[in-house]
């Protein structure tokens, strides 16, 4: 079973929106904060969004304006949604549980593409 999982993405036109969601499948000790991450086929993994245990919120330049992290405790599930899409958001999207000490456990991705 996949500890982390990423869905929520798709084929959405310029200036949509999506919401991804991270699921993570059992309880996880030590988590400080957990984040979103895209990448494209020849580049560096970019980041894009994080939300720490006390809440605490970043968002890379690219999408801030545009972005919401949020996460549900209960669910153990954190969502990312994303506005007014444009075709450089064309990205697979990564999810990241960070446990300190440089140890996080990754998702797989959820591919989104942005295209008329």
């Amino acid at each position: 079973v996949q500890l982390v999982v990423e869905s929520g993405g798709g084929l959405v036109q310029p200036g949509g929106s999506l919401r991804f969601s991270c699921e993570v499948s059992r309880y996880i000790s030590g988590i400080n904060n957990m984040g979103w991450y895209r990448q494209t086929p020849g580049k560096q993994r970019e980041f894009v969004a994080t939300i720490s245990n006390d809440g605490t919120t970043k968002y890379a330049a690219s999408v801030k304006g545009r972005c919401t992290i949020s996460v549900d405790a209960h669910k153990n599930t954190v969502y990312l949604q994303l506005n007014n899409l444009e075709p450089e958001d064309t990205a697979d999207y990564l999810c990241l549980v960070d446990v300190g000490n440089g140890l996080g456990y990754w998702g797989q991705g959820t591919q989104v593409t942005v295209s008329s």
